[in-house]
């Protein structure tokens, strides 16, 4: 290219091309020339209907270019009112390709391709127009036609900004311009100097303004003409790009800040400000001065003078309102010039070093040349206030500083990807992944969800990488400054940083023994570099050495280094897969021949899993591609081996997938693959993870995604993969147990705001992504999404109830119910984008304001939240304030905002919102050229008298809430202006937030360094606050940042500056709970206990609800505008809402009246318990369910249905049987019933009184009392209940264990009663027998597994657990009772062993029994161990002790009963003898083999005879006369799957998870005969219509897809059919028993014969969603137009409900009608609600349905009629329902734990809870007279008496 000189200093583009000659230029359509009267000039104009039909080309032909080098390209033009037009500019980079950049108000959004940019425009207006009002506060409203009032435009583009951030490519030169309808157009130049249009050449000879320093004036030529006396800004528009404008899009041409500074600075400058210098005032001005000293009421300070404190406001500060130097990157000399031009009778400090107990900026010191942002290590103490004149010390020996330091620690991060999804890291324990979340890597514990943080990278994570073993993790960032960090993965620490790529890292690859670590990323030329780095020593502080790089042209979008040479490389991209290898320090690749395959984008790549060992030639490579194509390719040969596809499902009846294939068609994306020993799992678009044997014959396990899968990566062990989306997520499917866990949800965008619900710890935000989302803050999980085609913007929580409110971009409010997920209120009041929502703290109003200025009042008491007041421009107008423009005080008396103009803060009445206060910001320093504006303000919780102001100028003000007065002002808070304020609880700390770093300060701002900074966002945070409890901090941005606040809550109650006073009067050690409790929400843990419980619950607000919780406190407050708080515990009696449901009630355990608040501090503190590796110990069968509150429970004699029997035993119990067998009382639990058999009269009861899983039970000696213990629910305390053993009343309950109960016992003389808490609380509590009062407790440290009194002694007793033996003694003083306990360890000889479980011996011995299957035999007088034998292989858990015979019974499923006289013999020693060696003979007499662990056991008082409990959920009866074994009680150990009746109801059959289908005796509920199938589940169980008992038989669906028949005469299976390839869900004889009807979980029904086992059709209509009921009736079909002689009916999970006419014999089979019933989206965790029909027995002509849908209800469909005739409301999502053919009963069970019997006609129903889990299956008898109901393992059976 020629010299460019001949372009300075500018080009004018017309001039220089003899625009109106027409040579070197074209014009096409309506271009003509005329005289503009505003420009006083020849102008061309430009029109046309079509834009593109009109238009002015510069050069005249396309193969011509311009060769234009200037940056900026500046044209001079007006778009015409009313109509579009466009502007092209063909711009060529280095590399030569030319890239098109057009703007056009046409364009709605910002697009991009790697050749054409297409930007938005927005066109501006005339001042004071009706226009330019819209457009302060418009998003994209101006995105159209342009305005009337449109006015001449100056547009400035700089080209080589826009090349570089939307490109990565680097400018070169300008090739053309084609300006097209509709404009008037002046003039075009381009120009290396920034050149500002509304500076004249004189002025700019006074600003010092040159083109040497890069800047300048617009050329005369070019100029806007300007009369004297106005303003160039008031008459014309000044466009930049990129933009100065706040509103969005960004990514537009806009105007921008419209008094824009004169003084206008290039980017290779640092701007630099003039000294202060006097100015004339214009009288608006110093009108505005004036006003403001009428508010604040300064005194007349010249620079130098002492400033004069007349009067101190309460917060004891004032500042000397004297602006300081304005401080550049290199600012110390500045800062000294400022501390010494202040007043010289104030002593500042000296400057600070930058030092990092001030600063928490995570990164290494090696970072010497990478910032995070523009908050660097530069911001380190805000300008210092200025001491009151009375503190003049001038020498400080050592600088305070806020502690703790540092304050903040960040606990957890929700939030997955920023730059990428697709990187996510297994550890090789495979125990932990690893995954980046924006700047931030985390690495997060499957099991416990627990985080941990790598910390230092300046920009978004783009890729990450470990190493063999996963010790070294190696990082990269995104952007100009792509950073590599080497990181100690177990450590956390940084080893090594580098950086050799210019830009966009975008793949690293770690060599199995980490001596090679490989990078992918762009050179400056934006071309491909391959980068290989010599990692071997870096693990010992080694330095990092480039081995090879490369530069190329091939697009590479993943490289990975092979795991079996660390030279070998393997790199896919678009159109390519190549190998690579570095030899002799050069990097050298090959392609692969791809042949036809040669035009894909491919996407991943993987090795075949082997060892390192493997011949090379052996070596299988897979790659993916976006076309769906799966590449094996022989690594040796560098050739395709084979190729198969990935197509989408082939569309049928109900748009389903048929099945995966590998032919030709379009194919379905695989954006991820990985292979180990066993599968190769893929991730595709389609939001399948898919896992297929490594011949791809088949998918064998697939997950389906809410989005596409980015990522899979399969754990070491092969037996969990990994799986991310596009949309956020990260979960891992487990292969064995095909479960699917969920790591961690995020939104997609940035997060707008948040609120917290602080009684129930819910977080809820709004996002960019268009959802708003509920998360739990303790386990992060997501709980409610909700989605609107309308964009959230600020959320805010209800302080008490489960309400939040969502305000939206097109100004409407609505209100949700999360417990209900009900819509309460929606509201249309507001024009613009909802700024700020508020509640009052009291719950009474809510309040919302809008981007327009517009202000609402509603009133919150009410459900419907209708609106009170609404008022018009009071608000200041845009959106930079979202999303908390609104305040309220904590007396919910005065709510604050900013308005009505952006230089007002006004401060209004709460409930009428009538102004109080107005207060001017804008010119408190009179010496700014520029007029400070509000940006936030936010009250103090515990000073009511004054607010907080963060301003434009970086400044906090503190201002009066009464008389509007400066109290204190803070300067250079932060860099960047604050975009969020919040202050502590009790008024301690303030929290602030500024561009990416959030600051944590000193309320009264006296310490030397008042302020500690906190940066891990990569974006801007947009909101930050305390949490309710006051004991972590939320912040939001680019993800969710949950911190942990360490400041000390002590301090509070005792510093002289809080106005609170506290005293004790009733709770003494109750100090520490109550400052928890201070805070508006409640602790992390457990509520404490009131000292005197309130007779009722009132929490319609949540001070009321503290209240109840501090009823021992008196809070009282030295200022009168604070109204006292009473202190009474009751709360408020005059509150007319009705009583709240559970969801609202915080944990407050009202039946004890002991005084436990000691208990509740330590739990507080204490860390989380482990659960002992034991299986002695009780654990809960986890549970999702929850038990509903509000049921609706029958009186006494007057229930629909009766408890007729309890099948099974509860196998998960520990003790949980006794026996008396003198008094012949035998009592077992099952789920959360007692069941009590009096075996002299063989009658039974069933005691039903819990709702939880029972865990143990106890009896009296007499056998009068019968004890039982269980979980509370809802996380209240376990409740025991004394149970009445001859008429099964509930004589007494317990509550006070806050985990579950491990042990009951009562003492040989029945006078005590002993409870034992499981690991969470290990305590030992002694009560009387009589009262069931707590007479002692006593807490250990470590588990209780056992516990019994002594037979002889009535004062002793003893515990066993984790830590050894305990002997306790119980002292009585008279009604005071103690006891005294001595621990004592286990002996050595038995090594480190748990003892699980103990007995007696009548002559003062004690058994013990261990872990590893010792029996220890114990002095009970010395305490001493003399003898331990080994008795079993296993744990013992079970011992049992009758004269001199011991029973031990263990998990090897061994019974064994021994001879223990010898032991008798034995004189104690105090060294611990073995068996065989002391040589006394422990003979072990008999043993017997259970079908499962023991658990609990029972015998005479000569152990013959006994009962024993196994985990398999069965009861043996014991006799070792005859060593026999029979089974009393058999259950089931696993869950239920389905219960059914016989025809003639002599028999009914169950089936199991484990895989057993039980046929039972209906008369005498005991098992007949038990089918058992080895490591297969059965889903589903029928009878045949036969009622002949030698023909009857069963058929049952197991998950591998067979149907198994089995015969009962002759107990063996018949027939084996195999349909189905999938699970079986549904099975059902046909009426006549022709033939069977299965249905799989792929939605294939398949018709077979029970004869020969053929499938005689199968049905696809319900193809791709599980069927979940398959149900036959006999019903002439004539009535309906079809033949046939019974009708059929499939339901299926997509609630579509199909009804057949069948005539099996004549082999006809017609859909009689097909039902689909609409739904919303469903965003729960869990799975919905199933789909459920049924025919109704009185009218088969009937269809009952329920399911998921818009309602919960029971819809009744007319087959005739072709309607819903009938519905029927539930409270809850039906989880089965079953119809009787008798008083027309629907038995309808719940996930809430609730049975409900209903009367069709009539609607009247009763609930029935007893059951303890999730009512999953019911279904009434044939005859309607019995009712079965399962909850996981637990089957009533129920006789039906009717409602």
């Amino acid at each position: 290219m020629a010299s460019k000189g001949w372009q300075l200093p500018y080009v004018n583009i017309f001039k220089h091309v003899r625009v109106e000659d027409w040579k070197r230029s074209t014009k096409v359509g309506n271009v003509s020339s005329n005289t503009n009267k505003t420009l006083k000039c020849p102008v061309f104009q430009i029109r046309g209907p079509v834009p593109s039909n009109s238009y002015i080309l510069v050069p005249k032909n396309s193969n011509q270019s311009l060769e234009l080098t200037g940056r900026y390209f500046y044209l001079l033009f007006r778009p015409t009112p009313g109509k579009y037009f466009v502007v092209h500019l063909d711009v060529s980079a280095e590399e030569g390709q030319v890239v098109r950049i057009s703007f056009s108000n046409m364009f709605k959004e910002f697009k991009s391709t790697p050749t054409w940019l297409q930007f938005p425009f927005l066109c501006g207006a005339a001042k004071d127009s009706v226009y330019e009002s819209t457009a302060k506060s418009a998003r994209h409203d101006l995105v159209g036609p342009a305005p009337t009032s449109v006015r001449w435009t100056c547009l400035m583009l700089d080209l080589q900004y826009t090349l570089s951030v939307y490109l990565n490519r680097c400018y070169s030169h300008l090739k053309s311009v084609k300006l097209c309808a509709n404009m008037a157009v002046k003039n075009m130049l381009t120009s290396d100097l920034l050149l500002d249009p509304g500076v004249s050449f004189s002025e700019a000879k006074l600003m010092g303004l040159a083109s040497s320093q890069g800047t300048g004036p617009m050329p005369r030529d070019m100029s806007f003409p300007v009369p004297k006396g106005t303003s160039w800004h008031d008459l014309y528009d000044y466009i930049r790009f990129p933009s100065e404008g706040t509103k969005l899009p960004f990514d537009s041409f806009q105007k921008g800040n419209p008094r824009p500074e004169a003084i206008c600075v290039s980017n290779q400058r640092n701007p630099i400000r003039e000294e202060s210098r006097c100015v004339n005032l214009s009288k608006p001005v110093k009108d505005r001065v004036s006003l403001i000293q009428q508010i604040t009421s300064p005194k007349s300070l010249l620079r130098n003078q002492t400033p004069l404190v007349t009067s101190i406001p309460e917060l004891g500060v004032v500042t000397t309102h004297q602006k300081d130097h304005w401080l550049s990157h290199k600012d110390d000399q500045h800062r000294q010039e400022s501390a010494c031009s202040s007043s010289h009778q104030l002593t500042f400090r000296p400057p600070y070093d930058a030092d990092d107990r001030e600063v928490h900026v995570y990164v290494h010191p090696e970072d010497g040349f990478s910032k995070h942002g523009e908050e660097s290590e530069e911001e380190f103490v805000c300008t210092p206030v200025p001491h009151p004149v009375h503190l003049s010390s001038s020498k400080v020996t050592r600088q305070q500083k806020l502690l703790p330091d540092p304050i903040l620690r960040l606990n957890r991060i929700i939030g997955f990807g920023g730059a990428t999804t697709k990187c996510a890291l297994w550890t090789k324990s495979g125990d932990a992944v690893v995954y980046p979340c924006h700047a931030i890597i985390v690495s997060m514990k499957i099991s416990s969800y627990q985080q941990r943080f790598f910390i230092g990278h300046t920009d978004k994570v783009s890729t990450l990488t470990f190493n063999g073993n996963t010790t070294l993790l190696a990082s990269a960032q995104t952007g100009n400054h792509s950073v590599v960090r080497v990181w100690n993965y177990h450590k956390g620490t940084c080893l090594a940083m580098f950086r050799i790529h210019a830009h966009s890292l975008s793949s690293l690859s770690f060599s199995h023994g980490s001596g090679i670590l490989c990078g992918v990323g762009k050179d400056s030329h934006s071309k491909t570099m391959v980068v290989v780095w010599n990692t071997l020593n870096i693990s010992k502080g080694g330095e990092v050495s480039i081995l090879a790089k490369a530069h190329t042209d091939v697009d590479i979008h993943t490289m990975k280094v092979a795991f079996f040479d660390d030279t070998r490389m393997v790199s896919c991209g678009r159109d390519n897969i190549r190998l690579w290898r570095v030899r002799n320090g050069t990097l050298r690749s090959c392609p692969v021949n791809l042949g036809e395959y040669h035009s894909m984008d491919f996407t991943d790549v993987a090795f075949e899993e082997g060892n390192s060992n493997q011949c090379l030639d052996d070596r299988t490579l897979f790659a993916s591609s976006r076309s769906g194509y799966i590449f094996e390719i022989d690594y040796s040969r560098v050739v395709i081996r084979n190729v198969r596809r990935l197509l989408p499902a082939q569309q049928q009846h109900a748009d389903r997938r048929e099945k995966l294939t590998f032919n030709t068609g379009p194919g379905i994306a695989i954006n991820s693959i990985s292979v180990s020993s066993s599968f190769c799992a893929t991730g595709s678009e389609d939001g399948f993870l898919r896992l297929w044997p490594l011949d791809f014959s088949a998918v064998f396990l697939e997950a389906e995604h809410e989005g596409p899968v980015s990522l899979v990566s399969v754990s070491s062990d092969s037996l969990q993969v990994l799986a991310g989306t596009s949309t956020g997520n990260l979960g891992f499917l487990d292969v064995s147990s095909r479960g699917y866990n969920t790591l961690m949800r995020s939104h997609t965008d940035t997060v707008l705001g948040f609120s917290v619900d602080g009684i129930r710890r819910h977080l809820t935000t709004a996002s960019s992504d268009g959802t708003v989302r509920i998360w739990n803050m303790d386990s992060l999980h997501q709980l409610y999404d909700f989605v609107s085609e309308d964009s959230p913007c600020s959320v805010a929580f209800h302080p008490s109830e489960q309400v939040f409110s969502c305000g939206f971009s097109s100004g409407v409010v609505r209100v949700f119910d999360i417990s209900s997920a009900k819509l309460l209120a929606e509201h249309k009041q507001h024009r613009g984008e909802v700024v700020g929502l508020a509640f009052s703290p009291d719950g009474e109003l809510m309040y919302s304001a809008d981007s327009q200025g517009s202000l609402a009042l509603y009133n919150a008491s009410e459900e419907d939240h209708n609106v009170i007041r609404v008022v018009c421009n009071v608000v200041a107008q845009g959106t930079e304030r979202a999303p908390d423009a609104l305040a309220v005080s904590s007396d919910s008396r005065c709510l604050a905002f900013v308005g009505p103009s952006e230089y007002i803060v006004t401060v209004a009445d709460s409930r009428s919102l009538d102004e109080l206060l107005h207060v001017d910001v804008s010119i408190l320093d009179v010496e700014s050229p520029r007029l400070d504006s509000a940006l936030k303000v936010c009250f103090s919780p515990s000073f009511t008298e004054h607010f907080l102001v963060a301003t434009s100028a970086n400044k906090i003000l503190w201002v009066s809430t009464k008389t509007g007065r400066l109290l204190r002002e803070v300067s250079k808070v932060h860099k960047h202006q604050c975009t969020s304020l919040s202050v502590s609880e009790d008024s301690r700390f303030l929290l602030t937030a500024g561009h990416n770093a959030v600051k944590v300060w000193d309320y009264e701002m006296q310490l030397d360094i008042n302020s500690q900074m906190f940066i891990g966002h990569s974006q801007p945070i947009r909101q930050v606050s305390f949490t309710p409890d006051q004991l972590g901090i939320v912040s939001v941005g680019d993800a969710i940042f949950l911190w942990d606040f360490l400041a000390h809550p002590v301090d509070s109650l005792t510093d002289n500056r809080s106005p609170l006073r506290l005293s004790c009067s009733s709770a003494p050690k109750s100090d520490a709970v109550s400052r928890v409790q201070l805070s508006n929400g409640m602790p992390r843990q457990t509520a404490p206990l009131p000292s005197s419980p309130p007779p009722r619950l009132d929490v319609s607000t949540l001070d009321q609800g503290d209240q109840g919780a501090l009823a021992s406190l008196s809070i009282c407050d030295d200022t009168p505008t604070i109204p006292a708080v009473p202190a009474s515990g009751s709360g408020p009696s005059s509150d007319p809402r009705p009583a709240v449901s559970f969801l609202k009630v915080t944990e407050l355990d009202l039946t004890s009246s002991l005084n436990t608040s000691h208990m509740d501090a330590v739990e507080l503190k204490g860390k989380k318990p482990v659960r002992p590796d034991c299986y002695r110990h009780f654990i809960p069968r986890f549970k999702t369910s929850t038990l509903d509150q509000a049921a609706v429970v029958p009186q006494p004699g007057e229930e629909g249905i009766k408890l007729k029997a309890v099948i099974g035993y509860n196998g998960n119990g520990r003790g949980n049987m006794v026996w008396s067998p003198d008094q012949g009382v035998f009592a077992y639990s099952c789920g959360c019933v007692v069941v009590v058999e009096y075996l002299h009269t063989g009658s039974q009861r069933y005691l039903q009184g819990h709702s939880e899983e029972i865990s143990c039970l106890a009896v009296t000696n007499d056998a009068q009392t019968v004890a039982s213990a269980a979980s509370g629910s809802n996380g209240r305390r376990s409740l025991i209940c004394i149970w009445d053993a001859k008429n099964g009343t509930c004589r007494d309950t317990i509550s006070y264990h806050r985990g579950a109960v491990q042990s009951l016992a009562f003492s040989r003389d029945d006078r005590f009663f002993l409870s034992v808490g499981d690991f969470s609380e290990p305590e030992v509590a002694l009560w009387s027998s009589k009262t069931f009062q707590l007479l002692s407790s006593v807490s250990v440290s470590g588990p209780i597994h056992d516990a019994a009194f002594s037979p002889s002694a009535a004062s002793q007793l003893a515990c066993v657990g984790s830590q050894g033996a305990y002997f306790c003694l119980i002292n009585t003083h008279g009604l005071n009772v103690d006891l005294k306990v001595q621990k004592v360890r286990a002996p050595p000889e038995v090594g480190d062993v748990e003892l699980t479980a103990l007995c007696y011996h009548m002559d003062s011995l004690l058994f013990t029994a261990t872990n590893r299957g010792h029996v220890c035999v114990w002095d009970i007088n010395t305490h001493c161990c003399f003898m331990t034998w080994e008795a079993d292989e296993g744990e013992i858990g079970v011992l049992l002790c009758r004269g001199n015979r011991l029973l031990t019974g263990s998990n090897t499923r061994w019974l064994r009963l021994w001879e223990v006289e010898a032991v008798r013999c034995v004189k104690p020693q105090e060294k611990v003898c073995n068996v065989k060696d002391s040589g006394t003979m422990v003979v072990l007499e008999q043993e017997i083999m259970l079908d499962g662990t023991t658990v609990s056991a029972a015998f005479d008082s000569t152990m013959d005879m006994g009962i024993v409990g196994t985990t398999a959920g069965t009861l043996w009866y014991i006799n070792w006369s005859d060593n026999s074994s029979t089974r009393l009680v058999s259950g089931h150990k696993t869950k239920v799957n389905d219960v059914v009746f016989s025809t003639d109801e002599r028999h009914f059959a169950t089936c199991s998870q484990d895989g057993s289908v039980r046929v039972w005796s209906a008369s005498s509920n005991e098992l007949v005969v038990q089918f058992q199938v080895l490591n297969q589940s059965c889903g589903c169980v029928c009878w045949s219509p036969s009622s002949n008992k030698d023909s009857a038989c069963v058929a049952a669906g197991y998950n591998d897809g067979t149907l198994r028949i089995f015969r009962l005469a002759s107990s063996e299976m018949e027939m084996k059919l195999h349909p189905h390839n999938i699970t079986v869900t549904a099975i059902q004889y046909s009426v006549t028993g022709h033939v069977i009807l299965s249905a799989g979980k792929n939605g294939l029904v398949a018709v077979s014969s029970p004869v020969n086992g053929a499938t005689i059709r199968v049905i696809r209509d319900h193809k791709g969603a599980p069927i979940t009921t398959i149900q036959c009736v006999n019903e002439q079909c004539k009535n309906f137009g079809l033949e046939g002689n019974e009708m059929w009916l499939a339901a299926s999970a997509d609630r579509r409900v199909s009804v057949w006419a069948a005539d099996w014999l004549k082999d006809k089979c017609d859909l009689l009608d097909w039902l689909t019933f609409p739904a919303p989206a469903y965003f729960g965790d869990d799975s919905p609600p199933p789909s459920l029909a049924a025919f109704c027995p009185a009218d088969p002509s009937l269809v009952v349905y329920t399911g998921y849908g818009v309602e919960k209800e029971l819809s009744f469909y007319s087959l005739a009629k072709k309607q819903i005739i009938k519905k029927i409301a539930l409270p809850h999502w039906a989880t089965c329902f079953s119809l009787s053919c008798k008083s027309q009963l629907l038995a309808v069970g719940s996930k809430e734990r609730v049975l409900k019997l209903i009367k069709s006609t009539s609607g009247r129903f009763q609930d029935f809870m007893q059951h303890s889990d999730s009512v999953h299956t019911c279904h009434f008898s044939p005859s309607g007279t019995l009712l079965f109901t399962v909850a996981f393992n637990e089957i009533l059976l129920w006789e039906v008496q009717g409602l």
